[in-house]
């Protein structure tokens, strides 16, 4: 098992989702933006690598969770940005720079309000199987 695809995966990650046409305008980052408002982003966050390697060779498992967080009234927006991640990830082949992506799946989202209610947060779980 290893950790060294993890910056592969999160490097074309951001690529699908920048590049993702119904994501246009939307920022990818992987730190939450400093300044006085937040608007509306993406959040790339936190990641756990489980080993599947096998006989036939080496494999992990990256669990992964992308946010959305925006401060627009209402979760509308944040579920448009969050069916547009989806849409970008599952199914879509990405590149990676180090091994060979086997599947990205969706695993499950949570929509919560924040800070009283003034910010709407959409954290979804994907997972990746990447072959080394």
């Amino acid at each position: 098992m290893s950790y060294h695809a993890a910056a592969a995966l999160q490097s074309a990650v951001y690529a699908q989702l920048t590049g993702w046409p119904g994501l246009s305008g939307v920022p990818v980052v992987d730190a939450i933006p400093s300044g006085s408002g937040l608007g509306t982003f993406v959040l790339i966050g936190p990641e756990q690598v489980l080993d599947q390697s096998d006989k036939t060779g080496d494999g992990a498992e990256h669990r992964f969770d992308l946010s959305v967080i925006s401060d627009d009234a209402g979760f509308l927006a944040a579920k448009l940005i969050a069916a547009e991640i989806s849409q970008a990830l599952v199914g879509v082949p990405l590149a990676l720079s180090l091994g060979r992506l086997v599947s990205v799946n969706f695993l499950r989202a949570t929509a919560r309000r924040l800070q009283q209610g003034a910010t709407r947060r959409i954290d979804l779980q994907f997972r990746a199987r990447i072959e080394l």
